[in-house]
């Protein structure tokens, strides 16, 4: 009896060569644009303490309450897969002392994540995402600089459609104040709520303008708004967020309804969407935190940072091949042992000289070798035995017969004269 044919879990994906090359674009695209902006890379462990996103991202919500992947090490440390990358940063930047480097502290990453969701498109339960974190100013410019990055990165990459929401929640103390108005508004409209909106009334009543439910919908459209309740100096700080904003001619839309999965968020909040992506279409977002860094017991720390989605870019900017690779030189052999030494010296050399070189390994005749070389789309191909190489320009039709050692040289002067 056969044994069941394994694959991988559910909410998982594996990364296959032509989907690599689209990720590796998105990489290089965010190391120009951050690192031309002051952002150094920076990458956390895959699990930490369970209680750093107890602390963090808020027991109340979703991604703590239903959709970590929580479990005991061998000495029965709770510990988590991490579900957001905010968190940790901010733990790493504590551990290692970067609050005594010149503020403020800017870095960015590009990690795997983990949350127990209802996987769909774009949504998996291991996912990827580039993020930035900004750490030790309160700058409106940081805010406002931290999404025309943002914005600039979806653009490189392609994504169509992009919106962006902006809105502000003020400080803790004022959304604690509106917090009180919001939660005697709902218990007032308590009947036409759904049933998981009404459970969380008292722990996450903002979450409520993110419901589907139509009776919830209908009832929040007459919500307060704590946009419209922030004090002097969040409202001066959210005018300058928009003020730099429209100096850049960034087009967004003040959305008070806006809100996110995470407790630590202060003053600017903003999403940006996609329209190319149907009723899912979230593709990044984040806002400043400015109280996080205390919760992990370190000083007062404004902060700000964004996340995207990498699985969500894609899918955003659309079935765009990736480039087939570069490849100067195919090194294939008759046969004989003694030509594939020669062979495996010539493409080491080739290697070594910062070229791109493919060796024969399947054992194939030489014409098969031909035919691969064509396949891989090399512009030269070698053919070598003991005493010379046949070498052949696949770009000019040019051939010539030179010595072992002479391969290399000849083919970047081939390039050159291209």
């Amino acid at each position: 009896m056969s044994s069941p044919k394994l694959q991988a879990p559910r909410g998982t994906f594996d990364v296959l060569p032509d989907d690599a090359e689209r990720r590796a674009g998105i990489e290089a695209a965010a190391r120009r644009i951050l690192g031309a902006a002051g952002y150094r890379r920076i990458e956390t462990p895959a699990f930490e303490a369970t209680e750093l996103f107890k602390r963090t991202v808020g027991e109340a919500t979703d991604i703590v309450s239903k959709e970590m992947y929580t479990f005991e090490d061998g000495s029965g440390r709770s510990l988590t897969l991490r579900p957001e990358g905010t968190a940790p940063v901010c733990r790493a930047y504590l551990e290692h002392g970067m609050q005594k480097l010149p503020q403020p502290v800017k870095l960015w990453y590009l990690s795997p994540f983990f949350r127990y969701e209802r996987a769909q498109s774009g949504r998996y339960r291991q996912f990827w995402q580039v993020g930035i974190e900004a750490i030790g100013s309160a700058d409106p410019a940081l805010d406002a600089e931290s999404i025309l990055l943002l914005a600039e990165l979806l653009e490189a990459v392609g994504v169509r459609d992009a919106r962006l929401r902006l809105t502000s929640l003020g400080t803790p103390a004022s959304r604690a104040q509106y917090r009180e108005e919001l939660q005697a508004y709902l218990r007032a409209h308590a009947d036409k709520l759904s049933d998981e909106v009404r459970a969380r009334i008292e722990l996450n009543p903002l979450r409520a303008f993110d419901a589907d439910h139509p009776g919830t919908r209908e009832v929040m459209q007459g919500a307060p708004r704590l946009l419209d309740r922030l004090g002097g100096e969040d409202a001066e700080h959210f005018a300058q967020v928009r003020e730099l904003l429209d100096a850049a001619a960034l087009t967004y839309e003040v959305d008070a309804t806006l809100v996110r999965g995470l407790d630590y968020y202060t003053r600017t909040l903003y999403e940006f969407t996609s329209d190319a992506l149907g009723a899912q279409s979230g593709v990044a977002g984040g806002g400043r935190y400015d109280g996080l860094i205390e919760q992990l017991g370190g000083p007062a720390t404004p902060s700000v940072g964004w996340a995207a989605g990498v699985e969500r870019m894609l899918l955003a900017s659309g079935e765009q091949p990736a480039g087939a690779p570069v490849v100067d030189l195919f090194v294939g052999y008759p046969g004989e042992p003694a030509s594939r030494a020669v062979a495996f010296k010539i493409a080491r050399e080739a290697r070594q000289a910062g070229l791109a070189a493919h060796l024969e390994l399947a054992g194939r005749s030489l014409k098969g070798q031909h035919k691969q070389a064509a396949r891989v789309g090399a512009r030269f191909v070698a053919i070598a035995d003991a005493q010379q190489v046949a070498l052949r320009d696949h770009e000019t039709g040019a051939e010539q017969t030179v010595a072992p050692d002479g391969v290399v040289a000849a083919v970047l002067r081939g390039r050159r004269a291209s």
